[in-house]
């Protein structure tokens, strides 16, 4: 099979106003790929080197969360950041015809898969989190070095590819990643007008977020969390946490790794999505 294109996979869908863009690929159950909510994040950019991998045996759905991508950057005052997105989700997949779906989500996408997980756990068959974002901790200082940068980057002077460079190098182990055309395309997608107004409306506040380490009993699906060792956003102790807490999980440490264990070791997290959703 060719490897996959952005614009070969790419599809965009109207949920009662709110147009929502994603790609699709794949026969077979629905896998849904959720990505983090970095300045600049799309779920191309997070799971370009997955998708290919992961259609061979299911459906994948990668959608660009609202406030992303080319999603809508849609304003709404009375729901919290995962709810909203969790609902989004559910209207997507009633919209594709989806009753049920796995999900597989990175630092925000995975706070949003355990959101899904307790509002629609029907629809809901298993999860594969990476460092989700909980806001839980007991020995590493919080906030972590990776949200300060986060939550900094459009404040002061604002949005600069310098900020861009500064938080692209806590989410690698490997400094080598952080390109200089990485740095200019995720910076230009995080200087749109549209975006910089939706994300300090919306985004550049962590009370946005819900307290979903609270609610951890409440999500009993069969669980995969993939953590890397040198996390610098979303530390190991907080998937340590994690795994005492869900009901029925496992956690896998990559060493050599930071906040992006499908970037930074594509081959393992495929192989370990693989025989975790084929068992």
């Amino acid at each position: 099979m060719s490897e996959l294109t952005e614009s070969g996979t790419s599809k965009f869908a109207d949920l009662d106003g709110l147009r929502i863009h994603y790609h699709d690929a794949g026969k077979g159950d629905a896998v849904i790929l959720l990505h983090g909510g970095g300045p600049g994040a799309s779920s191309w950019s997070n799971f370009r080197g997955n998708i290919s991998e992961l259609s061979k045996k299911y459906r994948v759905i990668m959608m660009d969360q609202p406030g992303f991508g080319k999603s809508d950057r849609a304003i709404y005052e009375n729901e919290r950041i995962g709810a909203f997105a969790a609902r989004a989700l559910h209207k997507l997949l009633r919209h594709l015809g989806i009753d049920k779906a796995h999900l597989i989500g990175n630092s925000m996408g995975g706070h949003v898969s355990m959101k899904f997980a307790i509002d629609y756990p029907e629809s809901t068959g298993k999860l594969i989190l990476m460092a989700p974002a909980v806001q839980v901790t007991f020995v590493t200082p919080s906030p972590s070095e990776g949200s300060k940068h986060l939550f900094g980057y459009y404040r002061g002077t604002g949005a600069s590819p310098e900020k861009m460079r500064g938080f692209l190098s806590t989410l690698v182990y490997d400094q080598t990643m952080v390109t200089d055309e990485l740095v200019q395309q995720r910076y230009e997608i995080s200087a749109e007008p549209k975006t910089v107004e939706w994300t300090k409306k919306m985004f550049s506040n962590p009370g946005r977020f819900e307290e979903l380490w609270r609610e951890l009993d409440k999500i009993p699906q069969k669980t995969l969390l993939l953590w890397g060792r040198d996390d610098r956003v979303t530390p190991l102790e907080r998937g340590l946490f994690m795994v005492q807490n869900l009901p029925n999980a496992e956690l896998h440490v990559v060493s050599k790794c930071g906040h992006w264990v499908m970037i930074e070791h594509p081959q393992l997290f495929n192989r370990l999505c693989l025989e975790f959703l084929d068992r």
